[in-house]
């Protein structure tokens, strides 16, 4: 099985950016634990991370016929792109949507996922272990 994990705008910046909602845990920390995580799982993965929409749409689309799932964190494309939503859609494949922080408990147009419309299951509020547990799903589903 091969996962690609997907991340979006300002994950770049994790460890640095309001360490009160998102931790003090890095980028690299959380790509060392995904990598970790798959190989526990004996899944392969690859991760991605850009702050652009359409590299992130492309980005899915190049998934088709290479892997059998996506781990998603479109931070802040969550509430506002149809076309990763399109995208994710056109490749038909099994994703799982992340994110690090409880996003039911903050602003109100947080409340809003276009991405969770197509992805089967939504983990909030458990820091990067989201991720783990995204991948675990998909390793299930075997």
């Amino acid at each position: 099985m091969k996962i690609k994990v997907i991340n979006g705008p300002n994950l770049n910046m994790l460890g640095i950016r309001e360490p009160e909602i998102y931790g003090k845990t890095t980028y690299k920390d959380l790509v060392k634990l995904v990598k970790e995580s798959a190989k526990s799982l004996g899944i392969k993965v690859k991760v991605y991370q850009s702050n652009n929409e359409g590299e992130i749409v492309s980005a899915i689309q190049k998934c088709y016929g290479k892997f059998d799932g996506i781990v998603i964190n479109p931070a802040g494309y969550t509430h506002t792109s149809v076309a990763i939503l399109d995208a994710l859609k056109s490749v038909s494949l099994p994703a799982v949507e992340v994110h690090i922080s409880k996003v039911d408990e903050r602003e109100d147009f947080r409340q809003i996922s276009y991405v969770g419309k197509y992805c089967e299951k939504t983990i909030k509020g458990l820091g990067i272990d989201g991720y783990k547990k995204a991948l675990e799903y998909l390793a299930n589903k075997k």
